[in-house]
């Protein structure tokens, strides 16, 4: 069974002004897509041609010879989460069990706030700022290129893509203005909630 590109649950213009329509058209019809169309190349015929995105990922994580199948099935399953972390009019302070929960863990919403960007300012180059729970609570994890926290035996809640181009179109170079535009304005707290325990 061939990897699809996943909808996008908005449309193209729907995260404006924050992340355009252009950026989307890039990122997600492009960088995305292309992520899609690498991985059915590398898996037509083989055994992993019937394997699901989650399978093809946990065979091929620390494998070498398989990184290519790694990198490009990761990041797959990396920017579909991202997209549903977001919503249009989304962002700001959680209310109801993930404020909770996040309350909880990090003793309030700015400490969990100042972790989480912390977190998506400081890794270096390429990667992925994340909200997971690791069977022991709520943690803040980075993650570099295309790795992900299923592989490290957590389960995602939120994540923020910090590689360049999922902010250089609407941001330039400033990814502390991304960051802050994506707590202030598009962190799908549903999403969070539909993960949560």
């Amino acid at each position: 069974m061939a990897i699809e590109l996943p909808e996008l649950p908005y449309g193209l213009a729907d995260l404006a002004p924050h992340i355009s329509q252009e950026t989307l058209e890039f990122h997600y019809g492009k960088h995305h897509a292309s992520y899609v169309a690498n991985l059915n190349k590398m898996i037509d015929g083989t055994e992993d041609a019937e394997a699901s995105l989650e399978q093809i990922i946990t065979r091929s994580a620390g494998d070498v010879t398989r990184d290519g199948l790694f990198n490009n099935a990761a990041q797959i399953w990396n920017h579909t989460f991202y997209w549903n972390s977001m919503k249009p009019a989304g962002g700001g302070r959680p209310s109801g069990e993930v404020g909770e929960a996040i309350n909880s863990a990090f003793g309030s919403y700015e400490a969990f706030r100042s972790s989480f960007t912390e977190a998506a300012m400081t890794q270096f180059g390429s990667g992925w700022a994340w909200l997971v729970d690791d069977g022991f609570g709520l943690k803040i994890m980075k993650t570099s290129n295309a790795d992900l926290p299923m592989v490290h035996s957590a389960q995602a809640l939120l994540t923020i893509d910090v590689w360049e181009h999922a902010y250089y179109i609407d941001f330039r170079n400033a990814r502390p203005g991304y960051v802050s535009t994506f707590m202030d304005h598009l962190v799908n707290w549903d999403h969070v909630g539909a993960h949560l325990g």
